[in-house]
């Protein structure tokens, strides 16, 4: 893992692949551990540079207030376009994850230039916030079940992880790999105050960040390849969010992991990656 400058901010990110591989520049979802070590991995063995990296206010990018984030969901737009250009990969495959695939789609829409191919993944068209009326909204037997519970203590590792651990059994994904997955963010967390803690394990920076202007309405103005990945138990954002996206962007491919709940399982890594790859192939690979 390293930094990189652009827009002024220094981020933390992690390379897989040859330097001079085209880049698929993977969002974070607030970090970058929200993407598969394995899904890089095979990426980086298709014949590309997978990096992945962690969106301000988390891991080892620029940490200022989590509480009260100076930036709006446009500036982490232009982080997108800015850190693509920095590391040489313009146009680059731009991938988003969970909230990270919010980031994504106001970045192909904004900076069109700048990338070649869009991945969104487990994500939906619309902030934080109440759904549009025609979107799934989060399942509420499992919110009611996620926020009942206490609140670990921020400052021990090993609560953290079992938090996650309990979190992820309530929405139908691994409790062994969330445990693993979070300890390793709280690693490479800046701090144990539960502002940042819970900026980095959970993404609530985002329910405090301005996310105007709605951008899912201009959807249908994209115009590079999209592939939208979606698990079918997606319990946090339920498929329908994933179809809807597919439809409103001219062409996008989807994909419905039929097993898959919120997180995206290793055994799923294979698949993922190869309609990745189909989707811009480097030289050499035909589609």
């Amino acid at each position: 893992m390293s930094t990189v400058e652009a827009n002024g901010i220094t981020f933390g990110i992690e390379s897989f692949g040859a330097d001079d591989a085209p880049l698929v520049l993977l969002v974070g979802g607030p970090t970058m551990l929200s993407w598969p070590d394995a899904l890089c991995e095979r990426l980086a063995a298709g014949g590309c540079r997978a990096v992945r990296y962690d969106l301000r206010d988390s891991g080892e990018s620029t940490t200022r207030d989590p509480q009260a984030p100076a930036y709006t969901l446009r500036d982490l737009a232009a982080d997108a376009a800015a850190l693509a250009d920095a590391l040489g990969g313009r146009p680059a495959h731009l991938a988003g994850i969970g909230i990270g695939g919010m980031v994504a789609q106001v970045a192909a829409l904004d900076h069109p230039a700048a990338f070649s191919a869009l991945t969104l993944a487990r994500t939906r068209p619309v902030a934080p916030g109440p759904p549009d009326d025609d979107l799934p909204d989060h399942d509420r037997a499992a919110m009611s079940r996620l926020f009942a519970r206490a609140k670990p203590d921020w400052a021990d590792r090993e609560a953290v992880a079992e938090f996650a651990a309990g979190g992820a059994e309530i929405l139908g994904d691994d409790p062994a790999a969330a445990r693993a997955v979070a300890a390793r963010i709280w690693d490479r967390t800046p701090g144990t105050s539960e502002a940042v803690q819970t900026a980095n394990q959970l993404g609530l920076v985002f329910a405090k960040l301005d996310c105007a202007p709605r951008w899912r309405e201009r959807l249908p103005g994209i115009e590079i390849p999209t592939l939208v990945v979606h698990g079918r138990r997606d319990r946090f954002f339920p498929v329908g969010n994933g179809e809807a996206i597919a439809r409103e962007i001219p062409g996008a491919r989807l994909l419905v992991l039929e097993e898959a709940a919120t997180a995206f399982p290793d055994t799923t890594a294979d698949e993922i990656a190869g309609e990745m790859l189909a989707l811009a192939p480097p030289p050499g690979r035909t589609r």
